[in-house]
């Protein structure tokens, strides 16, 4: 049995991510515990997702354990979704949000560190993931905890380019392989087509230098804020459902496809960072495989990647300053 921590149960995320987890989407027909954690106020509408999981009648879910105690969610968890963090309200800076979630994901990581089990997979979905990663990853490591086994979700931004490139290519998304996302989860991340493919075509024979690079990087790095303009709220479904590629691929391996994930660099050997700096939580194009994942190797970098890597990770170095400022990390 896996026991699956989440955080933000009762949020339109992890309303979804729940149901595709009770549908056996990660991990078939093994059963599940649910540890379900949510801050106090929201323990009614908690209730609320309990009864809807009791109804669904899923012969996988083992057992739900609703808490507002992460010692209580994470104890013993093989995989933890840290889904929920305070969001961003008018007036706030970045640096403001960041100071207000750094606080709520070095408390997670410390107990993660302490109770989880020391194989677990933690995957951060709440904003800014990237930096409340690299905050989690910090604390946990202190307690012993591997900070490899803390990750930032960059899948979202992964499956935005495939998407983009489908719908113009007028193909499946299934046709599209070994783009790769770069960096950190907001506008300077870098959606890079250099090495992909569509039906086994170099992408930029298909699609043509101007339109990857003038239409199709700002609409992926800025497609959280076209859908809350749309729909008058943030991504949901795809935020769900890139959460759960995120965790089944790392649990099931990726048999030579690339993806994305936002991994702490001081776990990388140098060699695989591509210039970026130990110290952040950075997207790289990775293959999984036996649980472990590994940066696709060797490839050969042009001027325009190089800048817009360091670009991007110039940003996240500041947003490590801003949480060291605030005394969350050393």
């Amino acid at each position: 049995m896996k026991i699956v921590a989440v955080s933000g149960a009762a949020g339109n995320i992890g309303y979804n991510v729940l149901g595709r987890l009770a549908d056996g989407y990660v991990y078939g027909d093994e059963p599940i515990e649910l540890r379900l954690l949510e801050v106090p106020q929201a323990v009614q509408a908690l209730d609320g997702v309990i009864m809807e999981l009791v109804d669904h009648a899923s012969p996988r879910i083992a057992n739900i354990v609703a808490t507002d105690d992460p010692e209580v969610a994470f104890d013993g968890a093989h995989a933890a979704l840290l889904i929920g963090s305070a969001p961003r309200k008018d007036g706030m800076t970045r640096g403001d949000l960041l100071e207000v979630n750094a606080g709520i994901f070095a408390t997670q990581g410390r107990v993660l560190g302490q109770v989880a089990h020391p194989d677990c997979k933690v995957v951060v979905t709440g904003n800014p993931a990237n930096t409340n990663a690299l905050v989690a990853a910090h604390h946990a490591e202190k307690e012993g905890f591997n900070p490899a086994n803390i990750t930032a979700l960059t899948r979202l931004d992964h499956n935005r380019l495939i998407g983009q490139v489908a719908q113009r290519a007028r193909v499946s998304a299934g046709e599209i392989a070994q783009v790769a996302v770069w960096g950190n989860h907001s506008n300077t991340q870098f959606p890079d087509l250099t090495f992909a493919t569509v039906g086994g075509t170099p992408a930029l024979d298909v699609i043509d230098r101007e339109t990857w690079l003038d239409t199709i990087v700002p609409t992926v790095a800025t497609r959280g804020g076209a859908v809350i303009k749309a729909r008058g709220g943030s991504s949901v479904v795809s935020a769900a459902s890139a959460t759960l590629d995120h965790l089944r691929d790392w649990e099931q391996g990726t048999d030579g496809r690339w993806v994305s994930m936002a991994v702490p660099t001081q776990s990388l050997p140098e060699d695989a960072r591509y210039g970026v700096p130990a110290g952040v939580v950075y997207s790289y194009p990775v293959t999984i495989e036996n649980g472990t994942y590994t940066v696709v190797p060797q490839l050969e970098l042009n001027d325009l990647q190089r800048e817009r890597i360091t670009s991007s990770a110039n940003e996240l170095l500041d947003e490590r300053s801003t949480a060291a400022g605030k005394g969350h990390l050393d």
